[in-house]
């Protein structure tokens, strides 16, 4: 796959004018896309930017996890850009919401960053973010890592099959149709999330919430039920000990096991 399958120019036309000094960014292979424009921004490159991997060699997910990339397989991409919302919570919510609608009905979300298709995971997102300057002015740069998987992947070692974007588009071949699919789309939404917070996608959310009305069990071991989300994107889990917010980037839901 060369640079000429992603539709650089296409994305750039759609978002520029909603983000200036936006620029698209393709490369062959990186270790992550997220650990190169956090680089960059420690270097004081702080500019709007989507930047591409046909290939990760050290792609990251939730937790530290892994996340293999192969050529052609999977979409992998970073947007970097100024962000300076009054809260951040939920912006990861916002994104999968962004991501969901751009690619199909069927596709669900799980709290806190996982799109899924038929209980199976088909994309994730990892939002790193860094202050840089002097403590009054210091600019806050948000770098939203997405990766989508395009064609089937091996399972070998996963507790649960991947799904993948073919199975629904059939038509999506590439990863640069994807990609073309829902970069504008997700500006939009993160320059709405900057400046309405999460409230404007929560219900958004809620009627894709794969584990909504399900029983789950938290990371700690508590049993309980999930009931959507909260305006600020907290996950609403019903225990034994009554209502529960759940706010922790270190928690990790799953729907029970029968």
């Amino acid at each position: 796959m060369g640079a000429s399958t992603f539709p650089a120019e296409s994305i750039w036309e759609a978002v520029s004018p909603r983000l200036p000094g936006f620029t698209v960014e393709i490369l062959p292979q990186v270790d992550s896309t997220n650990t190169e424009l956090m680089r960059r921004a420690r270097a004081g490159r702080l500019e709007p930017v989507l930047l591409v991997a046909e290939q990760q060699t050290a792609g990251r997910g939730r937790l530290g996890r892994g996340w293999a990339s192969q050529t052609g397989d999977s979409l992998t991409f970073s947007l970097g850009l100024p962000l300076a919302p009054a809260d951040w919570s939920g912006l990861s919510l916002a994104v999968g919401v962004s991501l969901a609608e751009s690619l199909h009905p069927r596709v669900q979300l799980k709290w806190p960053n996982d799109l899924w298709l038929d209980d199976r995971k088909l994309a994730g997102i990892l939002i790193e973010t860094a202050s840089f300057g002097e403590p009054r002015e210091a600019q806050r740069y948000a770098v939203i890592g997405i990766g989508i998987n395009i064609a089937e992947r091996d399972a070998t070692g996963l507790s649960t099959p991947p799904a993948w974007l073919r199975e629904i588009l059939p038509q999506a071949t590439t990863a640069g149709d994807a990609l073309l699919r829902i970069a504008a789309p997700l500006v939009q939404a993160v320059q709405a999330f900057e400046t309405f917070g999460f409230a404007p996608f929560q219900a958004r959310f809620n009627a894709r919430d794969t584990l909504r009305d399900r029983p789950v069990v938290l990371s700690d071991g508590t049993a309980g039920t999930a009931h959507g989300t909260s305006e600020t994107g907290a996950l609403l889990v019903h225990t034994a000990r009554g209502m529960s917010a759940i706010t922790s980037s270190e928690v990790s839901v799953r729907p029970a096991v029968p």
